[in-house]
Order: C-alpha cells, then structure tokens, then sequence
C-alpha cells in the first residue's frame, strides 16, 4: 500500500450550530490527486481552511503521521503542508517577484529558495515575463499560475488546491490543470477541491463527492466519471 501523505479522520468543522462537515474520513497517499467534488455548500472549501490550521475542527488531521489539530497555520506550512485558496488570494499591489519571495518567508535556506525560484519559473515561463508587474495587473489565468507558485515556495509535499478553475475561461482551465498535473509529476501531493467535475475527475487518481457535509461516494476518479449517479448530479449527463 502506498504511503499516506495526509489522513483525516472523524473530521468535522462547524459554525456555531451550523455543522458544514460532519465526520468525515478519507486518506490522500503521498504523489497522487485526490479530489474532492460536490456542489456549493458541500463543505470543500471549509474541509481545506480547517486542515490549514485556519478553522477550528473536531477529529484526527495528521500529516505524514505527525497530527495537526492545535498547530498554528504557519508552523502547518513548515511542515510541508500549503493551501491555494479560492479566489487566488495574491497580493496585487506587490509585484509577481513580491508575491513569491512572501510564499518562502517561513525559510531560511536561502540558497535553495533561489533554486525553487528558479525552477518554478521553468515550469511557470509566462511569470518570469512579469517578475516586475504588480499582480494586480495579471490575467486571471497568470494570478491562478502565481497563487500556485507562491505555495510551492513553501517547498510544499502536499498542496491544497481550492476552485483552480473559478471564473477561468475554458483554455485557461486547461493550461491550469496542465500545470497541476506537472506539479504532480514531479513529486508533490494533491488535494484538489473543484466544481468542474469533468477535469477533476479526468485529473485525479482518486476522488470523493461531498454532499452536505458528508461524502457519498468515493472511488478512483475513472470510477466515478462512470458512476451514474455523478453523471446525472455533476456532468450534466
């Protein structure tokens, strides 16, 4: 069995008496995508916040075995953990190369942080093109590219991906996920949440749909792009 990269269990978060995840479980094994798909209000998007350290949680999160409740959100990402949030979250009055010197502050090994710079820009060609600009002034497709980037400065194993595909034009959606699938193949763990079943699903190695708190069904992604009940409720089928 592969290793497990990240582990949730029992998990739930709530607001107030409003429980938006409710106990759920599900492994991610080290190098492969897993997703997570489901309607608005599904609970995604709280699942990722909580297991960055920035809502609370009840349960079990642990990352390689080391467990995560009560850790701060910047000692989660010296662990080797990092979140894209939905909406991209980039700062856009600091320029591209601003953006991306704030996703390594945690470290300190300066000379490797050059090393990761310079091999994201390789993989990420269109922002060394626009190191000066200031983020604000990118196209939504190049702030989805920078957000990703300023995660993996980090030097993230494992990458939380929130709605990559919001608000992105079809082409753009798919020089995304082509970025992602890089990413993956050179080594780091995805936990993707998505709307647009279709390319997640076609993504990942495995997946959950996530209804109301609760998942509903799970299975590799092959699977579930097969599964009728997904077709009908997600794919338009």
């Amino acid at each position: 069995m592969s290793e497990i990269a990240l582990s949730v269990e029992n998990f739930s978060v709530s607001y107030g008496d409003i429980h938006a995840v409710k106990g759920i479980s599900f492994d991610v094994r080290k190098g492969e995508i897993f997703t997570l798909i489901g309607a608005n209000g599904a609970g995604k998007t709280s699942t990722l916040r909580a297991i960055s350290g920035l809502l609370r949680f009840g349960g079990s999160v642990r990352l390689g075995g080391k467990e995560l409740r009560g850790i701060a959100p910047d000692k989660i990402v010296a662990l080797g953990l990092a979140q894209v949030p939905e909406g991209r979250g980039i700062f856009g009055n600091l320029t591209v190369m601003e953006n991306l010197r704030i996703g390594a502050w945690i470290r300190k090994d300066h000379k490797a942080v050059a090393e990761d710079l310079e091999q994201i820009l390789t993989t990420l060609p269109r922002l060394r093109e626009r190191l000066s600009q200031p983020a604000g002034t990118l196209s939504g497709g190049e702030q989805q590219m920078l957000a990703v980037a300023r995660a993996l400065m980090s030097r993230a194993s494992t990458l939380l991906l929130d709605e990559p595909s919001m608000g992105l034009a079809p082409m753009l959606v798919k020089e995304i996920y082509n970025v992602v699938r890089e990413i993956n193949k050179a080594g780091v763990t995805v936990l993707l949440v998505e709307q647009n079943a279709n390319i997640a699903l076609r993504l990942a190695h495995r997946a959950a749909v996530l209804e109301t708190g609760t998942i509903t069904l799970s299975g590799s992604g092959a699977e579930l792009l097969q599964n009728p009940r997904v077709q009908e409720a997600y794919l338009g089928a």
